[in-house]
């Protein structure tokens, strides 16, 4: 029998003890977009024997992992103070979770006790279970598109089995909402608030898979480079000047709010951003402004903060 492309469906949870599934169920489910799984990653060795004729050498596969990335909708859970049910791996790349009960869900960088999450990826009936997943992600907010989350995750090769579907509850996953006037508001880049076309950033962690002999098969994250890109209306300089800020030696803020209702708000906050070379482009015959930045620590995992409310 085929395997349908449409049935597809991830799931996530995050683990207690590394690489211990927890076994995520369908209430689980994350909606997703973009989905791509590598199921089977590896190394190749071949067995390079010296011998008295022509031919390929067998191969082994070392360091069998998986790879899997998709995108999830910039979106609260719908209700303040519950995070979202992409939280899970949102943790697993890194971010600290606080929650304030009915009020909101704060995001932030941390460098240790890092946690991983289990993906169970259901293909039809074909479920590939990823423990030890950790990974980076990406933000990219355009105007009049859905602002996005883009995960790359990295996670521990388990053989999949053929598995039946089961019953998917989504929750905790509100409607997203355009970006664009209306449901993005307080935006703002070294206190000037100007008139903005896009904002990206890469969380760019650096994340390796380890197997050595008397270790535990383990995905690390080593290092973490946050920077993206913020393209706003070019202003004279009088009004504003980005150049000036782009070779001095302070950093400023950046920041803006997303949604409208409670439960469906997210503010975005990078206070030391540190901007590099401004550069113009052309939209509609009107002059941009392309503003690449790096999100630097003040005291440390403060480089930026997701917080829903």
């Amino acid at each position: 029998m085929s395997v349908k492309s449409r049935k597809r469906l991830l799931r996530a949870k995050i683990e207690s003890t590394y690489g211990t599934d927890p076994t995520p169920a369908g209430t689980d489910a994350v909606l997703v977009r973009s989905l791509e799984v590598t199921p089977l990653q590896s190394d190749v060795v071949e067995r390079e024997l010296i011998r008295p004729y022509f031919g390929n050498f067998e191969q082994l596969l070392a360091n069998q992992h998986v790879e899997i990335t998709f995108e999830v909708e910039l979106a609260g859970s719908g209700t303040a103070g519950t995070a979202p049910k992409w939280g899970p791996i949102f943790r697993a790349c890194g971010m600290g979770e606080t929650i304030v009960a009915s009020t909101s869900v704060t995001y932030a960088p941390v460098s240790s006790s890092l946690e991983s999450c289990t993906i169970y990826f259901d293909n039809d009936g074909i479920l590939h279970k990823i423990t030890g997943c950790r990974g980076s992600y990406s933000m990219t907010c355009e105007v009049n598109e859905i602002p996005v989350i883009s995960f790359t995750m990295m996670g521990i090769y388990n053989a999949p089995t053929d598995t039946a579907l089961p019953t998917a509850t989504y929750t905790d996953q509100a409607s997203p909402l355009l970006f664009r006037t209306g449901n993005t508001s307080s935006f703002s880049i070294f206190s000037y608030s100007g008139i903005l076309q896009s904002i990206s950033l890469d969380m760019a962690n650096e994340t390796v898979y380890r197997e050595l002999i008397g270790a535990t098969k383990e995905v690390l994250i080593t290092d973490r480079k946050p920077a993206g890109e913020v393209v706003v209306e070019a202003v004279s300089l009088a009004t504003h000047d980005f150049f000036t800020d782009a070779t001095s030696t302070s950093t400023g803020g950046l920041s803006f709010t997303h949604g409208t209702s409670a439960g469906n708000i997210v503010a975005f906050s990078s206070p030391q951003t540190d901007l590099g070379a401004p550069s113009y482009s052309d939209q509609d015959g009107i002059q941009m402004i392309t503003l690449p930045y790096t999100a630097t620590p003040s005291s440390g995992n403060d480089e930026l903060t997701f917080t829903f409310t």
